[in-house]
């Protein structure tokens, strides 16, 4: 589905460009951040003065989680400033809400939803 470790859109993150947003919630939608690609989850974080829309990942793994990020939820995302298919959007690293943790994507950048087939 393009979501891959290898994928022309996981390459569109900067694990060397990271930056940390905090505000509300106001969508949550699915997105299709490249031809080709799977549905996947984004949201748009509404800080004092702008919108930033920020993909989180597939769909098939965001929507399995535990817990669910809801418009008007405050977060705080960290991850890298990106355009994907010329599109800017923030690539998701790691998403707080409250004293829950989603984790993403590793250091180096790498999506979790693909870490289990990596050797170590």
């Amino acid at each position: 589905g393009g979501w891959g470790a290898d994928s022309p859109y996981n390459r569109c993150y900067d694990p060397t460009n990271i930056e940390t947003f905090s505000g509300e919630v106001t969508s949550v939608d699915t997105t299709v951040p490249m031809s080709g690609m799977s549905d996947g989850i984004s949201l748009l974080l509404t800080l004092e003065r702008m919108s930033v829309p920020v993909h989180l990942g597939p769909a098939w793994y965001i929507e399995h989680m535990d817990k669910r990020i809801d418009v008007g939820d405050w977060i705080e995302v960290k991850g890298s400033k990106a355009f994907a298919a010329g599109v800017p959007a923030l690539i998701a690293a790691e998403v707080r809400k409250g004293d829950s943790v989603l984790a993403l994507r590793d250091p180096a950048g790498v999506p979790v939803w693909t870490g289990w087939r990596r050797i170590r």
